[in-house]
């Protein structure tokens, strides 16, 4: 059923069965000549009913409709091809568009992702059962799209609804918040979620996830925030006090991981298991192998960002990573 916000503003939750983040908000602005879909969910039919369904509800011409994509994952992007029409304009960030695409077209990415995985700790059983247990892994584009490419400031107008574009890099490389000054709301996607921690996954050696994210949430605290959309969860107006306690968490984060390797060099999947989680499972060898996946890339960008800062080194020892105190 389509939530009311605001006038002409709605929100929809797409589901995603039997996952801790369990939907996806879908904003529609309903505009008098265009309308505007942002984010679509995850490619399943439990989430193509639902979004058509609300859809419908609220009368939607899909003829009319454009959609913006937040950010790159498939839980926010995956049901574009089901949704657009010729006519749709759909924008997205020039990093995650690219993303969206090379998935949708090769299996290298998943790939890579397998090879990771194993470098930093899996085994290579657990890790084929995290890349196929990914909700990602079924749920993603099933072809390639020509993107309307947005850049910090862009904007984007829907009666009047003018939607600038802030690049939030962290939670993905092309991540993207739409600020409206005027109504003073956030459509934050991943960047800014009021229940949850967003998930700051790093398996590469180039690069500072967890700094950009640090860094973007710098560039949403001055902004004059009534009311904050998240992708994730329920709505929420704190958006000043959010940023603070995420800036705070992280910082427990890394003083936690930090303290882990006082015991000595280890891998990030067995620093992961040692972190502290708010999930149900009672140990690390409970948490299904997905759920490991998104805890141990969580850890290495933790990690990672210590590396950066000079506190803390990596050594492969026969193709496997493992991290010490500097």
């Amino acid at each position: 059923m389509a939530e009311l916000i605001l006038p002409s503003l709605y929100r929809l939750e797409i589901p995603i069965p039997r996952n801790p983040l369990k939907a996806t908000n879908c904003y529609i602005i309903k505009g008098t000549e265009r309308n505007l879909l942002i984010d679509t969910g995850l490619r399943i039919p439990e989430a193509l009913q639902a979004l058509r369904t609300g859809l419908e509800e609220l009368d939607i011409d899909l003829t009319r409709t454009d959609i913006f994509v937040t950010h790159m994952h498939s839980d926010h992007s995956g049901l574009i091809p089901d949704i657009k029409s010729p006519t749709s304009v759909i924008y997205a960030s020039a990093p995650d568009a690219a993303i969206i695409n090379q998935f949708a077209t090769a299996q290298s990415g998943w790939h890579n992702l397998y090879e990771a995985a194993c470098r930093n700790g899996f085994s290579p059983e657990e890790a084929q059962q995290a890349i196929e247990r990914h909700p990602g892994y079924k749920g993603s584009l099933a072809e390639t799209l020509n993107f309307t490419i947005v850049k910090n400031g862009t904007v984007i107008s829907i009666d009047d609804f003018h939607l600038t574009c802030i690049e939030v890099p962290g939670h993905s490389p092309g991540q993207v918040c739409l600020y409206e000054p005027h109504k003073k709301l956030l459509f934050s996607g991943d960047h800014i979620l009021g229940d949850i921690s967003p998930n700051i996954t790093h398996w590469w050696d180039a690069g500072d996830p967890l700094g950009d994210f640090l860094n973007s949430l710098a560039k949403i605290t001055p902004l004059p925030i009534e009311l904050v959309l998240p992708g994730h969860r329920r709505v929420f107006t704190d958006c000043q006090g959010r940023i603070a306690e995420l800036e705070q968490h992280h910082q427990h984060r890394l003083e936690e991981a930090f303290t882990i390797l006082s015991a000595g060099p280890m891998t990030a999947y067995q620093v992961a298991g040692h972190m502290t989680w708010d999930m149900s499972y009672r140990s690390w060898e409970q948490f299904p192998p997905p759920q490991k996946f998104f805890a141990t890339g969580e850890a290495r960008a933790h990690l990672r960002h210590l590396e950066v800062k000079g506190l803390v080194c990596q050594e492969a020892v026969e193709g496997i990573t493992y991290y010490h105190r500097c």
